[in-house]
């Protein structure tokens, strides 16, 4: 049996998901847990992303480090909680905190900090991260790299299947039941206009359930608007982030008339859901479920919009798989980390665009 930790800092920038996993063959949670941010890291993190603000070398630096540290103690908190020595695990796989992701420019580029080698030092345990660069190298989008493990642990021999991954953005992947290729792409947003609207009108950082956005009411030609935008026509592969979908993106689409601030937040949760079923019914109408992870799983509004979108698919969430929503991602890149230090690719050209499959990520070593 391998032991791996994986760990994921998603767009809503809030902290730092790690899994420790158990391979025997197949992955196992062990034990997660959530490490948040101090507040004035986060608030750095999301001004960067969503603003686009001039930042010197220097900021960069420090926030490079201040995630890495996080994610350290992250690791020393998840180790000491399941009493495990460090020794014990294989190695650590970082995905870090993204603050641009930009696959269609020239050239593309997407940088992640939580600098690996602090992580590997200050823990002393290998750690592989910088997991997209090489795919975009090679062609792609750089994501999702996520569907790769969808497939290993959701995927079945006798239906065709969804996923929805649902953090800040949202992104689907196809499983065929046989022969067909597994592909996935972003749709756009998930919890991240939901997350930047209660936070800018309520001072919350998210909208617990989808309490606030089950009171609102549709505003059906603001959702017109919103879903006028050419990202959602797009073909995959494409991938999208805070970059793109932030709170300027949204006030450049609001009506000069004022709008309640509930019927704006339903109709945000309205367009992550038409956004996502949009994309089921296009690329895999023959779907015998849609299954819902990520921190979407747990917006009963968002999960309802979704099942009357789809209807009559049931959405379920992966919880009836025995795969906790919550620590997907994290899972998948402890699953990555192990990929990589086997030689085997962690991309999926059919998802990522990639000319071939590639071998992801740096690995640093931890103290011998």
């Amino acid at each position: 049996m391998r032991t791996y930790i994986g760990l994921i800092s998603g767009t809503s920038a809030d902290g730092i998901d790690a899994a420790l996993v158990e391979f025997a063959p197949q992955p196992r949670l062990r034990l997660a847990l959530r490490q948040d941010y101090p507040e004035p890291l986060r608030q750095a993190l999301l001004a960067l992303a969503t603003e686009q603000a001039p930042i010197s070398l220097r900021q960069l630096g420090s926030l490079d480090h201040g995630v890495a540290v996080c994610a350290v103690e992250a690791v020393q908190r998840l180790l000491q909680q399941a009493d495990t020595p460090p020794a014990a695990v294989t190695a650590i796989g970082s995905h870090g905190q993204t603050i641009a992701h930009y696959p269609d420019h020239e050239p593309p580029f997407s940088l992640q900090v939580g600098d690996p080698s602090v992580i590997a030092e200050y823990t002393g345990i290998t750690t592989v991260a910088d997991f997209r660069r090489r795919d975009m190298a090679a062609g792609g989008q750089g994501a999702p790299l996520v569907p790769i493990f969808h497939q290993s642990i959701l995927s079945s021999t006798k239906e065709d299947r969804v996923v929805a991954n649902i953090g800040g953005m949202a992104n689907i992947t196809l499983l065929p039941r046989a022969g067909a290729p597994v592909r996935g792409f972003d749709t756009g947003p998930g919890n991240a206009l939901l997350d930047e609207w209660i936070s800018a009108r309520r001072g919350e950082a998210f909208d617990r359930d989808g309490a606030w956005a089950a009171t609102g009411t549709v505003e059906r030609d603001l959702l017109r608007a919103l879903l006028a935008d050419p990202y959602f026509e797009r073909r995959p592969p494409k991938s999208t982030g805070r970059e793109y979908f932030n709170r300027r993106w949204l006030e450049g689409r609001l009506p000069t008339r004022e709008l309640r601030d509930g019927n704006v937040q339903a109709t945000l949760s309205q367009l992550s859901a038409e956004t996502i079923a949009a994309a089921v019914r296009a690329e895999l109408p023959g779907a015998a479920r849609l299954i819902v992870c990520g921190g979407g799983a747990r917006n009963h509004d968002l999960l309802g919009r979704l099942g009357t979108a789809l209807a009559p698919m049931p959405v379920v969430t992966s919880d009836i798989y025995g795969v906790d929503p919550d620590w997907v991602e994290a899972m998948a890149f402890a699953w990555l980390a192990a990929r990589t230090l086997e030689g085997l690719p962690g991309n999926l050209p059919e998802v990522t665009g990639a000319r071939r499959p590639v071998i992801l990520g740096g690995i640093y070593p931890g103290r011998a």
